[in-house]
């Protein structure tokens, strides 16, 4: 800690993503001392838990930046360690406590659903809970998810060909269909991300598929064969198929329900038809009333997150509620905190990454929107005269932690896990090796102190 008035703030940065860590560093060369707030054990949120787990080269290239942030001296990792209503710690708690500014990115813990009859079913989920299943993020590593033979994926973004590539590749499924409500040229998912399973797909089905929807299309003044050639396209760099599967397209579809067989499980996905409609520069969706019904097995909604609306703050449209006038804008965006219902900022509170806007973007996004918000805090901060230094409010806090009786990752603790996973994975001459439960984990390192 550097000496009286040099370095004279604290902040609370709760989530330890891309988001968080980046504003960490942010706030950090700027000569404030940061507590990094972790729920999991390790740094990273979806940089490391997110990204599919065969492309070794991006994650272990973030990896390596992440360590650099983490080696920033003015940094204090605590992992293992919730904040939200209900855990180890609150959100007015740490404000209580005394930290200049919280920043919370903690991203879109939250699973965003349509509200549709028989999402309760057996075989049905959401993909980020699937996601974190394959991606060994405890305690969804030990989740059990029943996948059958034919699988519905609802939406038509990267996330769903995340999902496509598992049942796929690893699953090696019978079926899977990607349901979209509007059609082929409003597609979100990138030729790479098609590429992993372009082969698996079932071009007579294909065609059958653009010939139905190309009326609509075209009435709208889409190029039909563009949208048709953008799919193909990845058919000449594509993975060699590794199973049988079929991978099929249902557009101009809008799911309704899932249709339950005797013993709670999903046997079917009733779509509406829909045609596309102008809207705004854009299209739409416009429902038809007519119904059919999909058979399948599995269903799993690959929509997009919400946040956590158990962290504590006001929340609104799937995001934390922002201040609608801020008073530091950065780029003209708002990231200080709101309570729409008091209508006033909740005072020294900010979001960053996917806590202010869910689901946007990938990592150069939350990266760049954690160091937005860390230029946020720090204009608040230039605004306040610290009554209290950052040491007297960084010994309270961990006073605070040593009341909570459980283990707090330290990046010491952290850096020693990351050494203890390489060395099996070197032993048992894999690319990676990851332990799947927090206990696991934890003992780990308390053995390799022993």
């Amino acid at each position: 800690m550097t000496s009286e008035n040099e370095n004279p703030y604290v902040v609370a940065v709760v989530g330890a993503g891309p988001a968080g860590l980046y504003a960490s560093r942010q706030l950090a060369t700027e000569a404030v001392e940061v507590a990094l707030i972790n729920r999991d054990i390790k740094p990273g949120g979806l940089a490391e838990y997110g990204i599919y787990p065969n492309k070794h080269r991006m994650k272990e290239g973030l990896r390596k930046q992440f360590r650099q942030i983490m080696a920033e001296p003015g940094i204090r990792y605590y992992g293992n360690l919730k904040v939200a209503a209900e855990g180890d710690l609150t959100l007015e708690e740490l404000r209580e406590i005394g930290f200049h500014a919280l920043l919370v990115t903690v991203g879109a813990q939250g699973t965003k659903w349509l509200g549709l009859p028989g999402e309760d079913l057996v075989g049905v989920y959401h993909a980020k809970d699937i996601v974190y299943h394959y991606n060994k993020l405890p305690p969804f590593s030990q989740q059990r998810f029943k996948i059958g033979d034919r699988v519905a994926l609802i939406g038509v973004g990267n996330v769903m060909l995340d999902i496509a590539h598992w049942l796929i590749r690893d699953l090696k499924v019978d079926e899977v269909v990607a349901v979209a409500r509007r059609g082929p040229a409003e597609v979100k998912f990138s030729k790479k991300e098609m590429s992993n399973i372009a082969r698996n797909l079932d071009l007579e089905a294909f065609d059958a598929e653009f010939e139905r929807v190309a009326p609509v299309m075209r009435e709208l003044g889409q190029d039909v064969e563009a949208a048709k050639t953008f799919i193909l396209s990845t058919l000449p760099k594509a993975l060699e198929p590794v199973s049988d599967s079929r991978f099929r397209f249902d557009f101009l579809a809008s799911p309704s329900r899932m249709i339950g067989g005797e013993r709670g499980e999903v046997r079917g996905l009733e779509v509406e038809e829909t045609t596309l409609i102008p809207h705004n520069g854009d299209t739409k969706a416009k429902r038809l009333g007519t119904k059919r019904v999909i058979p399948v097995d599995t269903v799993i909604f690959c929509i997009g997150d919400r946040v956590d609306d158990s962290f504590g703050l006001p929340v609104r449209w799937n995001e934390f509620v922002k201040n609608p006038e801020p008073r530091f804008p950065i780029n003209g965006l708002s990231y200080e905190a709101y309570d729409n219902e008091a209508e006033q900022p909740i005072e020294g509170v900010f979001v960053a990454g996917w806590s202010r806007e869910a689901s946007s973007g990938l990592v150069g996004v939350a990266r760049k929107d954690g160091e937005n918000g860390a230029q946020a805090v720090l204009q608040y901060l230039h605004t306040l005269d610290p009554s209290e230094d950052a040491e007297a409010v960084m010994e309270k806090f961990e006073k605070r932690l040593r009341r909570l009786k459980k283990m707090i990752i330290t990046k010491e603790d952290w850096q020693l896990l990351e050494s203890i996973e390489q060395a099996e994975a070197a032993r048992q001459e894999l690319e990676e090796f990851k332990y799947t439960d927090n206990e696991e984990m934890l003992e780990a390192i308390e053995f390799a102190k022993e």
